[in-house]
């Protein structure tokens, strides 16, 4: 038996290092994948689109938040690796009690670093995580520049939601350079604005996320008329909100 501890720093007990694992996180599935554990993941999300093909070779084991608890116990699993965010706690709880669940908590690009170190020594790859870890964070230096502006990061649309403070997409644009106009918002970590409030808060950008409601051009367009003096910008939600190895994709807009 070993011991660790997840990012709610929970112990969580394994009888060993994992063969048969379950991942209810779309961007921590991928990274099990990159991290070389394909044989070992045996189900994942409908919600898991990467790797291609993950989906018609392990089980489905329903949505981040409906979960089928009887098709997970039937796959017998030795961890299974669940989000604070994106899943339903009441459903984590139930796991819980036939399986070891590691749950990460990440809200700054930090947490990330962490979460891909510790699943890769809770998996037994510390060494191919620890790898992976520095390539991200030297990619991640390589794009900083202290003068890329002030932004609002869009993720919703009737109502109109941002990305605030306390959230993973806040700490990312902090790290790459940008001032998040939303971080000042009081009240929730993703609040509900007004075009009245954007045009009051003059942006020098808006990023119109592609998840997870995926802002087209007409969208683009209607902010635009709105913003005249703003640069309007459709970005690749996975790029900036899926933390794991989905970060080395990040590109600038």
């Amino acid at each position: 038996m070993t011991t660790c501890t997840d990012q709610l720093l929970q112990e969580v007990i394994l009888a060993g290092v994992p063969q048969r694992i379950v991942s209810l996180v779309p961007s921590i599935t991928e990274l099990l994948f990159d991290l070389g554990l394909e044989e070992r993941v045996v189900g994942v999300t409908k919600f898991c689109v990467h790797p291609n093909g993950w989906r018609k070779s392990k089980v489905i084991v329903g949505g981040t938040k409906t979960l089928s608890v009887e098709t997970i116990a039937r796959l017998n699993p030795d961890l299974i690796i669940a989000a604070k965010e994106e899943n339903e706690w009441d459903q984590i709880e139930v796991i819980s009690a036939f399986s070891p669940v590691w749950v990460s908590n990440v809200i700054t690009v930090e947490d990330a670093f962490d979460l891909i170190k510790s699943l890769g020594a809770v998996c037994g790859v510390v060494e191919r995580a620890r790898e992976l870890s520095g390539v991200i964070e030297s990619h991640f230096q390589s794009l900083y520049h202290a003068a890329w502006g002030e932004v609002v990061y869009v993720i919703w649309n009737k109502p109109l939601m941002c990305a605030g403070r306390d959230t993973y997409i806040n700490s990312l644009l902090r790290w790459l350079g940008y001032k998040n106009l939303a971080e000042g918002i009081e009240g929730s970590r993703y609040p509900e604005v007004t075009m009245d409030q954007l045009v009051n808060l003059k942006p020098e950008k808006i990023f119109l996320s592609s998840e997870p409601y995926p802002f087209k051009n007409e969208h683009l367009q209607y902010f635009q008329r709105h913003l005249p003096d703003t640069v309007v910008q459709l970005v690749d939600g996975e790029m900036f909100s899926w933390y794991g190895s989905r970060m080395l994709t990040l590109r600038l807009p």
